[in-house]
């Protein structure tokens, strides 16, 4: 029996930010998709207006799988992921392994179609664009934590916004500047 969709399945149910306190839960489905449409305005921004040439569906597919080996290994604290060279280093390896195991669990037809998209080449443009959603979704969440007057992601949006800051992208800043304002305001404000 082939488990691997089951274990997709799994990514509604494991939270992303279990061990700090949020109002807003957020599951690895729902983070995955947001930062699937964040890296569809970040391709469209880049090859509309910096003359860029993404492979949109591409970059959607790597943004949909970026976080499945977190269906095996949960997610790890960014403090705790960073702490170290050692840490960080053993903590890549892991994931690295709980996606092979995920594509050991499709037919061996599959493997390879799936495996460009699990544990594709972090050197492509496409997956910079997909780690550069990823940190603009993590920003909008402290946004939307603050808002709700949660003050423990206080110091993550600080430090969240300063690495986008040093991506140096343009279509980053252009995001940046455009369309996160707009996470900051109230239903009725968005009228």
């Amino acid at each position: 029996m082939y488990n691997f969709y089951a274990f997709l399945g799994r990514m509604k149910y494991i939270d992303r930010w279990s061990l700090m306190h949020s109002i807003k839960k957020e599951n690895i489905m729902e983070h995955s998709q947001e930062v699937a449409i964040i890296t569809h305005a970040l391709c469209l921004i880049k090859n509309k207006m910096f003359n860029g040439k993404l492979n949109v569906e591409k970059a959607l597919l790597l943004a949909l799988y970026h976080e499945v080996g977190e269906v095996i290994t949960g997610d790890l604290p960014t403090p705790i992921k960073y702490f170290n060279s050692e840490i960080q280093s053993a903590y890549k390896d892991l994931e690295v392994k709980a996606c092979e195991k995920l594509l050991n669990m499709l037919p061996d037809e599959l493997k390879e179609e799936y495996r460009e998209s699990i544990l594709p080449d972090k050197n492509i443009e496409e997956a910079k664009i997909v780690k550069y959603a990823d940190k603009i979704s993590a920003y909008i969440k402290c946004l939307e934590e603050l808002k709700q007057g949660n003050s423990e992601f206080k110091k993550a949006e600080s430090t969240i916004k300063k690495a986008i800051k040093e991506y140096d992208s343009e279509e980053v800043n252009y995001f940046m500047d455009n369309f996160v304002g707009a996470y900051k305001l109230t239903l009725d404000e968005l009228d």
